[in-house]
């Protein structure tokens, strides 16, 4: 009722810090801390480093996995210097359909 959005994407890094963020973040989601009326679309983590999870942190992505959405985004090594990638990874196609926007549908960055 005051302009303020209802549809929300919860963003963290997927280092243990950033893990431990969100899930407290999804936790006052869902335990009504949050203001009322918010859609949580999806729960994105950005890669914090090049390369896999390792087995602890890929095993609470899971667990985020079973109470919300979860999209991974890669580690964009343009990012980290403020930069921008030539192509945007297959990943944000997925993110551009959760939030309904058309913007990054064939991949250009704007």
């Amino acid at each position: 009722s005051r302009g303020e959005p209802r549809r929300v994407v919860l963003v963290g890094r997927s280092s243990a810090r950033g893990l431990r963020s969100v899930s407290q973040a999804l936790g006052s989601l869902q335990d009504g801390r949050a203001p009322q009326g918010l859609e949580l679309l999806a729960v994105v983590l950005v890669a914090d480093a090049p390369g896999r999870l390792p087995l602890g942190l890929l095993r609470r992505v899971l667990v985020l996995r079973s109470a919300a959405r979860v999209q991974r985004v890669p580690w964009i090594p343009a990012w980290r210097t403020g930069g921008s990638p030539k192509v945007l990874p297959r990943q944000f196609d997925r993110l551009a359909e959760l939030v309904g926007s058309e913007m990054y549908a064939e991949g250009a960055v704007s």
